[in-house]
């Protein structure tokens, strides 16, 4: 890995795909290898797929996809003898889905007869650190999300911090090939080695905004497919690596706003992108041209802390409503079903929450969906009951498809039932249930935070 301590005028980043394990293109993945890259990065989560995956400890990928992944990526790093980066491993970051990264490595390693140090950082924070912040009033509650409470932090199955490139490149510093890292601020994995060789911080973190989701910022985009970044001293560049794919003006500015509410500050641990000198150059190969992307340190350091909360159980039933006068009036029988339900449960002392989502009106917009009176022939109809006991979801859903079934609405004609069932049984137990509970902002000192380790391969 010494001649990338020692190249200056340009730093290659070859970013595989979206999410580790959604696959890529041999194809498109060795045409990065042919422009010789100085670092494979690669983004291995989100929050996106919910609360579920941090509480629980599971991948929302398949280990399959991310062991195939993995493969090509390590392999590669070994041979060009440069580093590798990943970040939020596992999905979610926490020690649990590091560990389950880490196996697969280990696996790949003995398989392929690889060699290579690996650095490995936990994302982890005790109760004992964030109760501490607590009280010492360095917490702060994101917009919209309620301040943080010592029972809140007591009920969390588990508390993460977003990372941010520094103790990624505290593990590249000790000369480890591969970091494995838990849940980290996306562009970080990108950003860390540039930043450590001296390329603009605000080059090299807008350059790693764009390539955590790989080639979906290229048009047409897809995020199963690699792209390559180079920052250089006044702008970074986005080259396509799949003849099907090009980046405009238009696609890069787009991604750039990506999940963000402003479209001139970037807000991430330990500072702030301001993009509002920012301007974009296209070329005729499909590659475009950023400049004038600027950091701005914060003054106080600060992590986003993620926490998610067990609230129970989930049983849902999917449904589907043809009848054109059900379909007529189905708010009113939501909101009817929904009383003579509760009605029942009370009445049993079975304790559970009911919800229906009615794909087809607004089940994907709820109460905000502006097509108030859209016109539609048929319905898809999920309900889901959360207790804090299974058995008692699965009465309270089973008791609302039943309800819901044979329930005679106004003006009815058929009476053989109302609802038409895709799967036999009609009642799936979906199992636990989380919720983020914590999503707030932690002051942090100048104590290293996260906790990691280096083993050899």
């Amino acid at each position: 890995m010494g001649e990338i301590m020692t190249r200056k005028k340009e730093f290659r980043v070859l970013s595989p795909t979206a999410i580790l394990g959604y696959g890529f293109p041999e194809e498109s993945f060795n045409r990065g290898l042919e422009l010789m890259p100085d670092l494979i990065a690669v983004d291995a989560g989100s929050v996106d797929p919910g609360p579920y995956y941090l509480g629980a400890g599971k991948s929302f990928t398949d280990r399959a996809g991310v062991k195939r992944d993995l493969r090509f990526m390590l392999k590669a790093a070994c041979r060009l003898d440069i580093p590798l980066v990943i970040g939020s491993a596992g999905g979610s970051g926490a020690r649990p889905h590091v560990e389950w990264c880490r196996e697969i490595i280990e696996e790949i390693a003995v398989e392929e007869s690889l060699h290579f140090k690996m650095g490995i950082i936990y994302a982890d924070i005790s109760k004992e650190i964030v109760t501490e912040a607590l009280h010492e009033n360095w917490i702060e509650a994101i917009h919209g999300v309620p301040e943080l409470t010592v029972e809140t932090i007591e009920k969390a199955e588990c508390i993460v911090a977003q990372m941010g490139v520094e103790p990624i490149q505290d593990a590249l510093k000790t000369g480890c090939q591969v970091v494995l890292a838990g849940r980290a601020y996306d562009p970080s994995v990108f950003a860390a080695l540039p930043i450590m060789m001296g390329f603009a911080p605000g080059l090299a973190l807008h350059m790693g905004k764009i390539l955590e989701c790989a080639a979906i910022a290229a048009t047409p985009g897809s995020g199963s497919d690699s792209v390559m970044g180079i920052v250089r001293e006044d702008h970074f560049e986005l080259v396509p690596l799949n003849p099907i794919r090009k980046f405009t003006k238009e696609s890069t500015a787009a991604h750039t706003l990506y999940e963000k509410s402003d479209p001139y500050h970037l807000p991430g641990p330990g500072g702030m992108l301001n993009l509002k000198d920012v301007r974009f150059e296209e070329y005729p190969d499909g590659r475009v041209r950023i400049y004038g992307s600027q950091f701005e340190p914060s003054v106080q350091n600060m992590v986003k802390l993620e926490g998610a909360e067990k609230i129970g159980f989930r049983t849902i039933s999917i449904a589907g409503v043809r009848d054109p006068i059900m379909i007529n009036q189905i708010d009113s029988i939501i909101e009817t079903i929904q009383t003579n339900t509760m009605q029942t449960l009370k009445s049993e002392k079975i304790e559970a929450s009911l919800h229906f989502h009615i794909y087809g009106k607004n089940g994907i917009m709820g109460g905000l969906e502006p097509e108030k009176d859209a016109p539609t022939h048929e319905l898809c109809i999920v309900i889901e009951a959360v207790a804090p006991e299974q058995k008692s979801a699965d009465s309270a859903c089973s008791i609302a498809r039943s309800t819901m079934l044979h329930y005679g609405y106004p003006n009815r004609i058929a009476t053989a039932g109302n609802l038409a069932f895709p799967f036999s049984p009609s009642d799936i137990k979906a199992g636990e249930v989380y919720v983020f509970s914590i999503y707030h902002l932690m002051r942090i000192g100048d104590e290293p935070l996260f906790k990691s380790e280096i083993i050899e391969l």
